[in-house]
């Protein structure tokens, strides 16, 4: 066999681990977090008969979204604690930090269903003035894990 098939095989062989290595850890990610998300989306489905299904599309433009806080009249989103990117470290208004909130980085997140609603609740509220529907819920995580 000549240098270049041997190569071209190890390339093909070692793209082939790493695809079912990253397919193992979305798989795993998925089975942890399923029972929050499949609660979401029998909520989606009850408060929207034409729920489909979630969308990272969708959720992606949630996390991204900016918006004006009506009486303190400063710009909120997502990203204002979170940034830009999931899988960085984010920091809190008042300094404190925060994991990133990409499970690909932090492996717990969305595991903790307590944990999660509290949060959802709080944020929502920080950034939207209100809480966030089951549809808009399941749409982030969907993204989060598509990272």
């Amino acid at each position: 066999m000549n240098f270049r098939k041997a190569y071209s095989l190890a390339l093909a062989l070692f793209f082939v681990i790493t695809a079912s290595g990253t397919l193992y850890a979305q798989t795993r990610l998925n089975e942890v977090m399923g029972k929050l998300v499949d609660s979401f989306a029998a909520d989606a489905r009850k408060a929207n008969p034409n729920f489909t299904g979630f969308s990272a599309k969708d959720g992606e433009k949630l996390f991204r979204s900016t918006r004006m806080h009506s009486k303190k009249k400063e710009l909120r989103s997502c990203t204002t604690c979170h940034t830009k990117n999931p899988a960085h470290q984010g920091r809190t208004k008042v300094g404190k930090k925060i994991a990133p909130v990409s499970p690909a980085v932090t492996p717990e997140r969305f595991t903790n269903t307590k944990k999660v609603k509290k949060w959802f609740r709080r944020n929502c509220k920080w950034v939207l003035e209100r809480e966030c529907t089951p549809e808009e819920k399941g749409n982030y995580i969907t993204y989060m894990m598509s990272l």
